[in-house]
């Protein structure tokens, strides 16, 4: 396993997911509803920030890994999978919606390992759909976890379930790109059994 900055962010990535969800679950008294609130937004928005700075790092450096490219996608995953229960747990996020965009994920990670296998991953490569969706999310999850009127003036509450519903028809939208893409692979491997 290769060991370098890039991917030291990404497991610290990782290790920052349970204080996110965490600081919900600390004793009665620690700390009032909306620093909770406010602690979870920042730590969210440090881990969001290492996922770009990781990436951007690793090609810049040229420290790409096999490692590191598996890594990356499974705390992202991680990341919007446990706040999103959280979100649930809060009731600040519908269920459908957490379901949809979690399924979503396994689905194409799925997808694209097994078309790793065959050697066509380049069928489910990332496109525009994609990173729109992982942008609507990115802001609608920590906009949900601060809950918050900001400045007097922007609804936190208001726009990030706005965001996470245009985050869940866009995941809907790319699950359905990208199961295009396949079909005709996965109809000629099942013509095969």
């Amino acid at each position: 396993m290769p060991f370098n900055i890039p991917i030291l962010l990404t497991w610290l990535r990782v290790a920052l997911i349970p204080l996110v969800v965490g600081v919900f679950y600390l004793p009665p008294g620690w700390l009032p509803l909306q620093d909770r609130n406010l602690a979870a937004t920042l730590v969210f928005i440090v881990a969001a920030i290492t996922d770009w700075f990781d990436g951007f790092l690793a090609r810049r450096w040229n420290q790409t890994s096999a490692f590191g490219a598996f890594l990356d996608p499974v705390a992202d995953k991680l990341m919007v999978a446990g706040a999103l229960l959280v979100l649930v747990q809060l009731d600040r996020c519908n269920a459908i919606i957490a379901f949809i965009i979690i399924g979503r994920e396994i689905t194409i990670s799925a997808l694209r390992e097994w078309m790793a296998q065959i050697g066509a991953s380049k069928s489910v490569a990332v496109n525009s759909i994609g990173k729109i969706k992982t942008a609507a999310q990115m802001v609608a999850i920590p906009a949900l976890l601060y809950y918050d009127v900001i400045l007097g003036a922007i609804d936190t509450r208001y726009w990030g379930e706005k965001l996470l519903w245009l985050a869940s028809v866009l995941t809907v939208w790319s699950m359905l790109y990208y199961l295009k893409k396949a079909w005709p692979l996965i109809k000629e491997r099942a013509g095969t059994l």
